[in-house]
């Protein structure tokens, strides 16, 4: 095999491997912006989820004078 038939097959496998790197790539990438949007998502529910908490600690944490008293057995 000449220098030339070398330096081709050598070229070719490159070209081979950059064409699988370029598809892993783009495969991470698909899956890092599913993975962001989950986290975004998580993220927005998590914040409805800490305001309707607060909405309950606020209306469920009257001052004990303004309950009335138990009844007494």
């Amino acid at each position: 095999m000449g220098e030339q038939e070398r330096l081709m097959q050598r070229v070719d496998e490159l070209e081979i491997r950059l064409a699988h790197q370029d598809r892993t790539i783009e495969e991470l990438n698909e899956a890092f912006a599913t993975q962001w949007r989950a986290i975004d998502e998580t993220i927005r529910k998590l914040a409805v989820l800490e305001n309707r908490l607060l909405s309950l600690e606020q209306s469920t944490s009257a001052p004990p004078s303004s309950e009335p008293p138990p009844p007494h057995y």
